[in-house]
């Protein structure tokens, strides 16, 4: 069954329906370059600068992920590193029995997937701080069963087999690259979601919920699929985190730091939007470089950073480049736009357009 009933408004006469004001064409090949770029950082840049980008790949399939939850489901989840720790540890289990962790990793983000099902029915009936007291709790409940096995290391955790006989350069440049991997897919999928039915209902939801139920849009579905989809990113980001770390920790990969990252790099970036969590890992990867190690300043900083932006640019530092030059790199929403009106990026006709009464 659709998410949405099947009836259809039409624009009005003289005006069409598009995705964006400008030509995307340019940008779906702008960020093809930029990807295969970055398949080649490995081989001109030092194994140390492609360890900071795989903790921004981290951050930022994290953040996305966190951002599909708040931005467009309404779901403020203080919960998701229950998933980070899921895909750790899924990785750890099948790599102890002989399979490498790397592929491995979209099994976890399957797996974490399948068990955000059950988790949701736990959760679904709650909404704004009742929903995210009961992630936080169901995060710490998962991490306290799994320091009960002694078997993948107890409380203590233990080392990841299956990755001795790399050398440390390869080992390095293949956790780069299943890094790019995981951010590319996360991104992809959050993009394909938002642009069909689904981003429709998430677009309702977000804007008046009552009214969105009220149109026949199925509500309870759309927020399932996104919690699911957010659970499975979520997990591939902590079987990431794991390979790249060489050590799975109960209490290091179920730290609610995880979630805390999420929020202040989406909220810095810009909430409802697929550009604000590339922005805001960006921001927070050069000043956790730039000020880490000021110790306690390093928070303090990062602290007043989030105030200033939720003081003086309440949609993120991407919504002040939206509203000054109307860029959308990823756009998901539809505009309403004259006939004849050509996109912005598109060369004009030589003759001069004809003008219309009024």
């Amino acid at each position: 069954m659709s998410l949405v009933s099947e009836t259809t408004a039409r624009p009005a006469a003289g005006f069409r329906v598009a995705r964006s004001r400008r030509n995307v064409a340019w940008t779906g090949a702008a960020a093809l370059i930029v990807v295969v770029v970055l398949a080649f950082f490995p081989y001109i840049v030092y194994s140390g600068t492609t360890t900071i980008v795989v903790q921004a790949f981290i951050v930022l399939t994290m953040a996305s992920m966190w951002n599909l939850l708040a931005g467009y489901a309404g779901l403020v989840s203080v919960g998701q590193q229950a998933f980070v720790g899921l895909g750790a540890y899924f990785v750890l289990i099948l790599a102890l029995h002989g399979i490498s962790p790397f592929a491995v990793l979209p099994v976890a983000a399957i797996g974490c997937g399948v068990v955000a099902l059950p988790l949701w029915w736990l959760v679904s009936r709650l909404r704004s701080g009742y929903f995210a007291i009961a992630t936080w709790v169901l995060a710490a409940t998962i991490m306290l069963i799994i320091e009960k096995f002694s078997s993948i290391g107890g409380g203590t955790g233990m080392p990841l087999p299956g990755l001795a006989g790399l050398s440390p350069a390869l080992l390095t440049a293949y956790t780069y690259w299943a890094g790019l991997a995981v951010t590319v897919v996360a991104l992809a999928a959050v993009y394909l979601l938002l642009r069909g039915r689904l981003g429709l209902v998430l677009t309702a939801i977000r804007d008046d919920e009552v009214a969105a139920r009220s149109s026949g849009a199925r509500v309870g579905l759309a927020r399932l699929l996104v919690f699911v989809v957010a659970g499975a990113g979520c997990g591939a980001a902590g079987a990431l985190l794991a390979i790249s770390q060489l050590q799975v920790q109960p209490g290091a990969v179920f730290s609610v730091q995880w979630t805390a990252e999420m929020a202040f790099v989406t909220i810095i970036g810009g909430l409802g939007t697929i550009e604000g969590p590339i922005l805001g890992t960006a921001v927070y990867m050069v000043l956790q470089q730039t000020l880490a190690s000021y110790n306690a300043w390093y928070l303090i900083i990062l602290g007043l950073v989030a105030i200033a932006v939720a003081l003086f640019a309440r949609r993120g530092l991407w919504g002040l480049v939206d509203e000054h030059l109307h860029v959308r790199l990823f756009p998901v929403g539809y505009w309403l736009r004259r006939d004849g009106e050509r996109p912005r990026g598109l060369r004009r006709p030589a003759k001069p357009r004809e003008q219309r009464p009024g």
